[in-house]
């Protein structure tokens, strides 16, 4: 008894010099909305010094997508890669764009992969065990979505509640959510790509789909054939900025940038910029 209560004793005393808080832990004992901008640059970690790594999901249209210039090259824009730029800069950090599925995106967050994950997240609770949600940068409602041809269908929510109907939604979104709360009888079809449920759509291969509504109209511009027949009620209205978890420095660093985005106008130039270029030549998803 005495061997084990000099080892506790020995193990105790030496315990401090190499048991520390974690990173989350020092930073919830940090009050970072005291510290001047430079000071929120220096305490700020992320994946790669000196970098913000970003995770998108590029078929989210006017959120995020591709611009094809006249010479056929592409290029991510949208007023979420114009705000991911305009994050970056205002920390002095070099920005990278990782594109990738919706679903992948909250995975890399989760893992803490990336620093932040920026696809048009809504802040729904069931995701804040797993990242921190910035404060809202972009207003947007929910719709249902369907094709002219079967717009007299819907006449309500309670309409697509039937299991005849095939009803499309995106892995791991709000909008999964909201079809399997709205419409739990249909045949609910989860796929990986907003672009997927457009063509399946235009196909009428499925009957309808939950879609945000910004991004619904900007895909009714080069479809129109797609009709919003229908307002879906969501509570947190609203989009946000996914930060890997505990790192509060980071969080406060965009949650600062978000309000003078806000402030000075420039997120209403992302924005009326994005849908601009939604309109001209554009591919939704992944390149090859």
């Amino acid at each position: 008894m005495k061997k084990i209560a000099i080892i506790l004793l020995i193990a105790a005393l030496f315990t401090p010099l190499f048991a520390s808080p974690s990173k989350e832990q020092a930073a919830d004992n940090t009050d970072y909305s005291t510290m001047t901008l430079e000071q929120l640059k220096d305490a700020i970690k992320t994946v790669s010094s000196g970098t913000l790594t970003v995770a998108t999901s590029p078929d989210f249209a006017p959120y995020e997508f591709y611009s094809i210039a006249d010479d056929g090259t592409p290029a991510l824009a949208g007023f979420d890669m114009s705000l991911a730029k305009y994050i970056a800069d205002y920390l002095g950090l070099k920005l990278e764009v990782i594109p990738m599925d919706f679903d992948g995106t909250l995975m890399e967050v989760q893992n803490k992969n990336v620093d932040l994950g920026i696809a048009g997240y809504s802040p729904d609770p069931s995701r804040a065990e797993i990242m921190e949600f910035s404060d809202i940068y972009y207003e947007g409602g929910q719709s249902f979505v369907t094709t002219k041809a079967n717009a007299g269908k819907f006449k309500s929510l309670e309409d697509t509640n039937k299991k005849e109907y095939s009803i499309a939604a995106q892995v791991g979104s709000i909008q999964m959510d909201l079809a399997a709360k709205n419409s739990p009888n249909a045949d609910i079809i989860a796929l990986s790509k907003v672009t997927d449920i457009i063509a399946e759509l235009i196909t009428g291969k499925i009957s309808g789909a939950y879609i945000e509504t910004v991004v619904a109209k900007a895909y009714q511009k080069n479809y129109p054939d797609l009709e919003l027949v229908l307002d879906v009620p969501y509570e947190s209205e609203g989009s946000a900025i996914g930060v890997s978890k505990g790192n509060l420095a980071l969080l406060e660093g965009v949650n600062r940038a978000i309000a003078q985005a806000l402030s000075d106008g420039s997120m209403n130039a992302f924005v009326a910029e994005a849908n601009e270029k939604a309109t001209g030549n554009i591919i939704e998803g992944l390149l090859n």
